[in-house]
This record gives C-alpha cells, sequence and structure tokens, in this order.
C-alpha cells in the first residue's frame, strides 16, 4: 500500500493559500503516492477540485483525511478539532510557528504526531533554500506590500508629466531589507516611485543599491544575527535606532516595514511620535503586524487606520496570503522538497541528525527536539548522538 499525503484546507479566515497545489500533487502521484485533497481546499487559491482529480488527486472530506493519511499537509497551525483528531506517528508538515505556540507543541509531542514546522528551516544551509517557506513567502508579500501601499496612496508613484503641468514621484522608505524588502524596493521602483532601504545589517548595501535604491546607513553596530535575520537589539540600540529613524520618516511618503525576529515581538521601528511627524497623507504598510505587535505604533493586524491627518496605518498581517495562487505555488514547491528528503521506499524516515532536519524537526516520538524551542520551554539540551563506529573505521 502506497504513502498517503493528506492536503488539508485552511481553517483561518484570512487564510486563502492552499499547501499543495496541482502541479505538486502530479509529481507526487507520479512517484507512486496517494494524495488525498480535502475538498474545497485550494479554491481560494484559483485551484479546483476538478484541477486535483486531472492529475490523480482524490477529492475526500476533512475526516477521511484526518483517519488515513500517513503525512499531512497545511498552511498554518491546525485549530483544535484537528489537533484532537490527529493521530500517533502522523507527520504534520506546516508553517507552525512553532516558537510561540508551546501548548500546541506540547500537546503534539504527547500524543507523539511528529511535526516539521517549516519556518525553522535553517536558511543559511544550501540545500534547504529549497524547502525556505519563509523567504518564498516574504518575497510574495514584499511586491504585494508595494502594490497596497500605491492602492492607498493618495497620488502617483512615478513622476507624471502632463499638458497640466508635472507631478512629482512618491518617495517609499523600506524598513528592513531583507527577501521581503527587497521585493518591495525593486517593485516600488517599477512603479516609478524614489526609494530607499533601511537595515542595520551592513552587507544589505550591495542589494539595495543594486536595485536602483539609496541605502540608509544606522548608527547601530552590526545588526546581523543568526540564520540571515538581524538580531534583536538591546534597548540602547533600539533607542538610538527609533530616534534616526524619525528623520528619516519624515522625508519620504511611504514607509513599508518588514522587521521581524521569529519567535520574539517585533522591534517597534516607527514610534508614535515618528507617525505624528510624519507628511500629511503618508502610508505605513506594516508587514509585521502580529497578535505579537508591529515595527509601527498601533498597528493592528489585519486592519486599516486613518487618522485626522489622513495618515494610513494598513496592518498587512499574511499578505503573501492576498497573491493566494502564486503564494501557494511557491508553498508547494517548498513542502515537495521537504517530502522528497523524507521519503524514502514508500516511508517516512526523518534523520535527526541531519544539519536541515536537526532544525527543521520541532517534534518527533513524543519529544520536541528543537532546539530553538527547548531553550524557549527552558527544556534542557537534548544528549548529543554520538555516530556508531564500524569495523574498519
Amino acid at each position: 500500500m502506497s504513502l498517503t499525503i493528506g492536503v488539508l484546507k485552511e481553517q483561518d479566515e484570512h487564510e486563502q493559500r492552499v499547501s499543495v497545489d496541482p502541479e505538486v500533487t502530479k509529481r507526487l502521484v507520479k512517484a507512486g503516492l496517494t494524495v488525498l485533497v480535502e475538498l474545497g481546499a485550494g479554491t481560494k487559491a484559483n485551484f479546483f477540485d476538478a484541477d486535483y482529480e486531472s492529475v490523480e488527486g482524490k477529492i475526500t472530506d476533512r475526516a477521511s483525511i484526518l483517519s488515513t493519511a500517513d503525512v499531512l499537509t497545511m498552511i498554518s497551525n491546525p485549530d483544535q478539532a484537528t489537533l484532537s483528531a490527529l493521530k500517533t506517528g502522523q507527520l504534520l508538515i506546516g508553517q507552525f510557528n512553532a516558537l510561540t505556540v508551546a501548548d500546541e507543541m506540547n500537546q503534539l509531542a504527547s500524543t507523539k504526531v511528529n511535526v516539521l514546522s517549516l519556518e525553522l528551516v535553517p536558511r543559511t544551509i544550501s540545500r534547504a533554500q529549497t524547502m525556505d517557506v519563509l523567504s518564498s513567502q516574504a518575497s510574495v508579500a514584499g511586491y504585494k506590500a508595494a502594490l497596497l501601499a500605491s492602492n492607498v496612496f493618495p497620488k502617483y508613484f512615478p513622476m507624471m508629466i502632463t499638458a497640466a503641468g508635472t507631478v512629482k514621484p512618491a518617495k517609499v522608505l523600506v524598513l528592513g531589507t531583507g527577501v521581503a524588502g527587497l521585493q518591495a524596493i525593486g517593485t516600488a521602483k517599477r512603479l516609478g516611485a524614489i526609494v530607499s532601504g533601511y537595515d542595520v545589517r551592513p552587507a544589505s548595501r550591495g542589494e539595495v543599491e543594486s536595485l536602483g535604491a539609496t541605502f540608509l546607513t544606522s548608527s547601530v553596530s552590526n545588526g546581523a544575527g543568526a540564520g540571515g535575520y538581524a538580531r534583536e537589539l538591546t534597548a540602547e540600540e533600539q533607542a538610538a535606532q527609533q530616534k534616526e529613524l524619525a528623520d528619516f520618516i519624515s522625508q519620504n511618503d511611504i514607509i513599508i516595514t518588514t522587521a521581524q525576529v521569529p519567535g520574539h515581538k517585533p522591534p517597534l521601528l516607527v514610534t508614535e511620535e515618528s507617525i505624528q511627524n510624519a507628511k500629511p497623507g503618508s502610508v505605513f504598510v506594516d508587514l509585521a503586524a502580529s497578535e505579537l505587535g508591529g515595527n509601527v505604533a498601533g498597528s493592528q493586524p489585519f486592519e486599516t487606520n486613518i487618522d485626522e491627518r489622513q495618515v494610513t496605518i494598513v496592518g498587512a498581517a499574511n499578505l503573501a496570503s492576498q497573491v493566494p495562487n502564486s503564494a501557494s505555488q511557491l508553498f508547494a514547491k517548498n513542502v515537495l522538497a521537504v517530502l522528497n528528503y523524507v521519503i524514502k521506499d514508500e516511508t517516512v524516515q526523518v534523520d535527526l541528525q541531519d544539519d536541515v532536519f536537526k532544525d527543521l524537526v520541532a517534534v518527533y516520538d513524543g519529544e520536541i527536539v528543537n532546539p530553538r524551542l527547548r531553550k524557549t520551554l527552558n527544556l534542557p539540551e537534548l544528549p548529543k548522538v554520538e555516530p556508531i563506529e564500524t569495523e574498519g573505521d
């Protein structure tokens, strides 16, 4: 009997993506796997049940998938009903933000459900890049952020020379120049704006300038951290950063913020004072808006607030979901890359000694195994497993 992959429909009202698209379904079926897809799972992403059936995916109900699938894929965290229905030995793959949902990870460990939480992938290991959902989805979010800003902003982005006169181009400032920030810069430039990028990582200068934008330097000492992220700044460094940013913000029309530290509250880059000193009609698009907070004071996830000066703050949480078709295609390829590593000889084999999977796996065989997650939960380090020596070594 072939291994069964179950593709679940997302339960979050804000989520429009699907974890596996028809193209990846086709590849999995060709590899000899059975793919069960929940009824309507891809509809919001413009992938219909007939599209899955045309590549031999099997459309069925959620209960059947939960009871029979060996591997379950989804975008984000399962609801309580799904958690309760999961079975011992099943492998759950998705972007679960494991570092911030300790109770959920403990529950999964107690039922011996194995969990690969994709945001934990070590991004600096080259062979893990095809699994990197943070990069693939951040690229989509950055693109959409610039489009969203242009839609909200009450003026042109490009310089417009007309018979009635000339309109000056908009000035866009992007705070944080990782994958999302660079994509926002590139999109804003293509729309004709004058663009600047700010980052505490000096190495970002070349990438920003290669897109034709101006790199704004920081007085904060090297803010590069592990895994390609900016590190968490000290209180003193954050105060200095906020002060220097206030001046940059006041000179721009649109500010797109992208700074996140996985498992931690996003850094506050735009204070209430900076908002009050911004130009009337300014637009702030906060990609870091979440239940933990955001980069912009007062931003709320999935909410847009406009004050009496027509300054707009967009809490642009989960922005990749607003480009669901493209985002799902990329997410599905990340999932496929993971499956190609863990499925061998029609069985699931997870190597916890592998450089990638020792970080990517959050829960395995009833144990929380990810080092960062164990540290977050104040659990002791697991003993290191020494390689077994064989004759001739």
